[in-house]
């Protein structure tokens, strides 16, 4: 059996010295999730004694095409903190990528929460009387693992694969705005450019059919796992990528742009 603590220091030195792991699911056939998210509060607690604190969550397999295949139930999330997430500054942001291992780029809805979020039960429009602002963003995920190949339970054990999360401009969320926002969020367009050529384009609809609907299926999952603390006041939530991840290389400029959606375009230069 996989020993948590020992999975996570592994994982942590791996990404530290930039060096591939194996997947724990190849070393150990019992690996899964619940294993998967020991080793992920492992990682907070260790985050947690060097200094950071786990300051929102982000989600992955945000699409329920794949679940079947992985046989995954619901999506799955890990911790993001407050030394990963940066914010843009007039729409723009420069993020240094050296230390990673294989970066890739995701753009993505992200959510600051003015309220809880435990109840499984939420629709889009109650998940948005609980959000203080939505932003366009980009999550960089990271993964040690060769070939970028690994399953759910891996996926979760890595930190979600979360290397970094860029926040643009956010866009508070007042109440007579949300049944606007309930229609636009599953609807909106985005186009994902490199140095100023459209490389991926994509929807609302492919963060389960609505970034809004993502998180009400994150908060329904956590509240069905007795380990793990709801979703609070104040969590940062990056609600799935809404297009296919790319690889990143330094010297790169990456921009989101959206049509269809009150959110500034965002730029990252790398």
């Amino acid at each position: 059996m996989t020993d948590p603590t020992a999975a996570a220091i592994r994982l942590r030195d791996a990404y530290a010295t930039r060096q591939p792991a194996p997947t724990p699911s190849s070393e150990d056939p019992a690996f899964d999730l619940a294993v998967a998210y020991a080793v992920e509060r492992e990682l907070v607690r260790m985050r947690r004694e060097s200094g950071h604190e786990a300051i929102g969550r982000k989600v992955g397999f945000a699409n329920k095409a794949v679940w079947r295949a992985l046989k995954l139930e619901t999506l799955v999330w890990a911790h993001m903190y407050d030394d990963t997430v940066h914010y843009a500054v007039n729409g723009a942001a420069t993020l240094p990528i050296a230390r990673m291992y294989a970066p890739k780029i995701e753009p993505e809805i992200v959510f600051k929460l003015r309220a809880p979020l435990a109840d499984g039960g939420a629709d889009a429009a109650a998940v948005l009387a609980a959000v203080e602002w939505i932003a366009l963003g980009f999550e960089i995920i990271d993964a040690v693992y060769p070939d970028w190949k690994f399953q759910p339970a891996d996926f979760v054990a890595a930190y979600g694969l979360h290397a970094a999360l860029v926040v643009g401009e956010p866009r508070r969320v007042e109440v007579d705005a949300i049944a606007t926002l309930v229609d636009q969020l599953p609807a909106f367009k985005l186009r994902l450019l490199k140095n100023g050529e459209v490389v991926e384009e994509g929807s609302g609809k492919n963060s389960l059919r609505s970034p809004a609907l993502c998180v009400a299926e994150l908060a329904a999952a956590i509240s069905r796992r007795s380990d793990t603390e709801p979703l609070a006041a104040g969590e940062l939530i990056s609600s799935g990528t809404l297009t296919n991840s790319v690889l990143i290389a330094a010297g790169e400029t990456w921009r989101a742009e959206v049509d269809g959606l009150d959110l500034p375009a965002l730029t990252l230069h790398i």
